[in-house]
């Protein structure tokens, strides 16, 4: 282990590029499902957060993304025509939305994360548990988890 404490840039460098070639190939498989909605990355994002966070606030799907409110509204606008999403008030404060799939959405999204699910989840399986939990501790460090 002590000789990842001494790793060159040239090592690093390659790191990085591992990096993003499994970005560029775990969304490529999405991309062709993304190409039959016309949507793009950003639209992939918010529905995989609105899957995993039912009923997320406008304002903390904004703290998730780190995007601007101009960017989020942009892709809800689109989400919205596509009829993929619907927002509820807040039942204590209704200038507050929450935003949810609808079925059509949920479908959507199920069809690019089966895609996606293949990828990863056969990369795991040909994994050890340790490889897995070490992979997941240092993607946690990189995005400071």
């Amino acid at each position: 282990m002590k000789e990842l404490l001494y790793l060159k840039d040239a090592q690093l460098k390659q790191l990085i590029e591992k990096l993003f070639t499994s970005y560029r190939e775990s969304f490529a498989d999405a991309k062709k499902i993304l190409d039959k909605y016309s949507i793009g990355i950003a639209h992939h994002k918010v529905l995989h957060l609105l899957s995993m966070y039912k009923g997320i606030t406008i304002s903390e799907l904004l703290k998730k993304l780190k995007v601007t409110k101009q960017s989020l509204n942009r892709v809800l606008k689109d989400l919205i025509k596509l009829e993929a999403i619907f927002f509820e008030k807040d039942q204590q404060d209704t200038r507050v939305k929450h935003i949810f799939l609808n079925d059509k959405g949920q479908k959507i999204f199920e069809e690019i994360f089966l895609t996606q699910k293949k990828r990863i989840h056969n990369a795991l399986l040909n994994s050890s548990s340790d490889q897995v939990l070490n992979f997941d501790n240092v993607l946690k460090k990189i995005i400071n988890e």
